[in-house]
């Protein structure tokens, strides 16, 4: 027999139609969509890369959500195609089949959105995630039971008709799932839009299943309709656009939290559902209440046991990242030993007030040449093989560090004595051959040693074995030089020549005196060099071999030199205004010739003061020239191009070789002091000096023997065929005055012929040297005779033959 169907909707709903008809329509439409966008959200997974996991459990989440209505609507075409009986079997058969779907698709859908890229790459940012949504989830289950759908509710409450225990079930998770969305669509970082999209759309398919059952459990039409459209609009809210591959994921794990903020609200909610609950009910709780809080509090717990475990992870990787930069913070990167900072910090906690100590101070000789010649990459690989080498042979516990460049410390917990004998030792390790990439490099190093003991402070310290290390280096070099006190007098004495040498011109305090070079061997004066001299109202005389290091290291030869150049050229054009026959030298410093600008400002100085540069000799040390040929070739051979002469001062000291020498721009060579001094037994030449007057001739220069301080050394550079000398026995540096008096009253040469006074004509003057025999007879006696000193041009016996 047929039964009548009791129709159960809502208060004022009109009846409706029996369910098979919106089934199926809500059924058809859902499969349209779903369908396509369960392959959307596959084809999504393909391009994800490694982040697929997450769109695929997403697709096939739908798939199986679909599944249930689908799999109902088949049973009701088979079994119930005659015609609807409102039978309780029946109506929980079909809820059951609906709500399969939703209890086994939902937490696909929920774990899927977990696993998309952009919610978090590690298992306890999705854990903190899941944890908060079933929060949120149970406690919008307990807020709708309690106000809503309970039967005891005034609201909703749904007729007791008997159970459908899977619906029950699927209504019990849909809210959960709609939690997790509401967690994700807030929680994950920007941009959230996709996320939030995929969250929205995963709830509304959840809460669509569970409606769709509980549509077909209570007899509702209109809930079956509302489920329909919701399911294929959140499976296209998922499958539009899913563009998570350009979302990226979170760099890192973020801060802790220990979720009670986001607790709070769910929290509440369940407070006043219950209390709410209670009143409606006389004071008891049903067990879907009770069951629901339970869950809720183990949800809190675990929420909080993540928290503290979040915090304690963090804590510790706090500590080991403030290990980790405080060791790259105190460590040099390329060698791995020490760096300032850690060497500062190993003296300041162990050496003050610690045990004896000695601080070695190390510098590589040579390392800028390798730099410069072979490249960086060459010399990474020596400082490197320097940094092993100091390692392996330090005693265990010392401190070996690099301060930077090619500059090495290293802390020894040792008294001086004993770290003398390491940096010897040292010295030897480290002046062996480099294996480089591109062969074999060789260096030497240098070592400054201060003892702790004799040190006020860390800086002091550092300071001590600085100040060593640059007597090491000035005193040859590949040394090992103790600090003294001496030290500190000696920086201390040029400090102050420095500061006061950046005003001594300003103060007038310098001057220039002027030595004579003479011709040999009527020892007329034929030239003079300009030297420069300093007298201090406090200090002193300070000796020109003491400050003009410190000028050229400071930077203050250019304005020094520049002035020197000028006072000189003012007096030339005096001496040639009044008739003196005579041409003056001035020395160059290296660091003046450096820049391009110093022959235009040579050029304004003999331009001001109307001074032919035939009348100039800028002399340069035979050192100079060896140590930076080929920039201050280019200087000297514009200078000699505009008419100047070059003399190579100091020769026979340095490093020249002959096939350098026949390329330099040089017009004189003068030939050392020391070489002067050397003279052999028996009055004969002095061997070095009868060599390089040869080769001088040979070369077409004229030659200027240097430091002759007797009459025996005169002599002998006389029999070597030298015509010209410069030293004590002619007069040392004297005043303009003295120097033109000295002019006023020298001796001319005549007609060519010796003179009494042991001279020579001019045309004898300025012919080309000739062969000299192996021993010159003894200079005549000079008688003086008065003649014009105007008659005589002694720049032409200075010319180049």
């Amino acid at each position: 027999m047929r039964q009548s169907r009791a129709v159960l909707l809502p208060p004022g709903l009109p009846v409706a139609d029996p369910l098979g008809r919106p089934l199926a329509l809500a059924v058809s439409a859902s499969a349209l969509v779903a369908l396509p966008g369960a392959w959307s959200l596959w084809r999504a997974a393909r391009a994800s890369g490694r982040s697929s996991r997450g769109a695929r459990l997403l697709a096939v989440g739908v798939v199986v959500a679909l599944a249930g209505p689908l799999l109902a609507l088949l049973c009701a075409w088979m079994l119930l195609a005659d015609e609807w009986y409102d039978v309780r079997e029946q109506r929980m058969m079909l809820a059951g089949l609906m709500s399969l779907g939703v209890i086994v698709g939902s937490p696909m859908l929920g774990w899927g959105l977990l696993r998309l890229p952009g919610i978090g790459d590690t298992p306890g940012v999705r854990m903190r995630h899941l944890l908060d949504g079933l929060t949120v989830g149970a406690a919008i289950f307990i807020f709708g039971w309690a106000l809503i759908i309970n039967p005891n509710s005034a609201w909703f409450p749904l007729p007791d008709r008997g159970g459908c225990i899977p619906v029950a079930v699927a209504a019990s998770i849909a809210p959960l799932i709609v939690g997790l969305a509401m967690i994700l669509a807030v929680r994950v970082p920007a941009p959230r839009r996709p996320i939030a999209r995929a969250a929205v759309g995963a709830a509304a398919v959840s809460v669509a299943g569970t409606g769709l059952a509980v549509g077909i459990c209570y007899d509702l039409v209109w809930m079956v309709l509302t489920g329909g459209l919701l399911l294929p609009a959140g499976v296209f809210l998922m499958a539009y656009k899913p563009r998570w591959r350009e979302v990226r994921a979170e760099i890192g794990a973020p801060a802790p939290t220990s979720g009670l903020l986001t607790a709070l609200l769910p929290v509440s909610a369940i407070l006043v559902a219950t209390v709410y609950q209670a009143v409606r009910s006389g004071g008891t709780l049903d067990v879907p209440t009770i069951v629901a809080g339970m869950f809720v509090g183990l949800l809190l717990v675990a929420r909080q046991h993540l928290g503290y475990q979040d915090v304690k992870r963090y804590a510790t990787r706090l500590a080991d990242s403030e290990r980790h930069f405080r060791e790259l913070a105190h460590t040099d990167p390329l060698t791995g030993l020490s760096n300032r900072r850690g060497l500062l910090r190993t003296l300041f906690e162990d050496a003050v007030d610690g045990p004896p100590c000695t601080l070695l101070a190390i510098d590589l000789d040579g390392f800028k040449n390798i730099n410069d010649m072979r490249g960086h990459d060459v010399g990474d690989d020596v400082l490197v093989e320097v940094g092993q080498r100091l390692r392996l042979n330090l005693r265990p516990g010392d401190v070996a560090a690099r301060l930077g460049g090619d500059e090495f410390a290293v802390l020894m917990w040792a008294g001086p004595k004993d770290a003398l004998e390491v940096a010897q030792r040292l010295l030897g390790v480290l002046a062996k051959a480099y294996q480089a990439r591109q062969g074999m490099a060789y260096l030497s190093a240098s070592i400054g040693l201060a003892g702790c003991a004799r040190a006020d402070s860390v800086p002091m310290l550092m300071r001590n074995a600085d100040l060593a290390l640059r007597f090491a280096k000035q005193r040859g070099k590949n040394r090992v030089e103790e600090y003294s006190a001496e030290y500190d007098e000696w920086l201390r004495r040029r400090t102050t020549v420095e500061h006061e040498l950046r005003g001594a011109i300003e103060r007038d305090e310098l001057s220039v005196v002027f030595q004579p070079v003479v011709a040999l061997p009527s020892m007329r004066p034929v030239g003079a060099e300009a030297l420069i001299r300093w007298h201090h109202p406090q200090l002193g005389k300070i000796n020109p071999d003491e400050f003009i290091p410190i000028a050229e290291e400071s930077g203050l030869i250019q304005s020094v030199g520049m002035w020197v150049l000028n006072q000189a050229c003012r007096q030339l054009a005096r001496w040639l205004a009044d008739g003196h026959d005579v041409w003056v030298s001035v020395n160059v410093s290296p660091r003046e010739l450096h820049p391009a600008e110093y022959v235009n400002r040579v050029a304004d100085v003999v331009r001001a003061h109307r001074v032919p540069l035939s009348r100039l000799v800028f002399e340069v040390t035979e050192q100079a020239v060896a140590e930076d040929l080929e920039e201050l070739k280019i200087r000297l051979s514009t200078l000699r191009d505009m008419g100047a002469r070059i003399a190579l001062d100091d020769f026979g000291s340095g490093y020249s070789s002959l096939s350098q020498l026949r390329h330099l721009p040089v017009d004189i060579l003068k030939i050392d002091h020391s070489l002067v001094r050397d003279m052999g037994r028996d009055a004969r030449p002095a061997p070095m000096v009868d060599v390089v007057v040869r080769l001088g001739h040979r070369l077409g220069l004229e030659v200027i023997a240097e430091g002759i301080g007797d009459i025996t050394q005169r002599q002998v550079v006389e029999q070597a065929g030298c015509r010209f000398g410069q030293g004590s026995l002619f007069g040392w540096g004297v005043p303009a005055e003295h120097m033109e008096a000295l002019l006023a009253s020298a001796q001319p040469l005549h007609n060519g012929h010796p003179l009494p006074g042991g001279g020579v004509g001019p045309a004898a003057a300025m012919a080309p040297p000739t062969p000299l025999p192996a021993q010159l007879p003894p200079p005549q006696a000079a008688t003086p005779v008065s003649q014009p000193v105007g008659e005589v041009d002694s720049a032409a016996e200075m010319r180049k033959s």
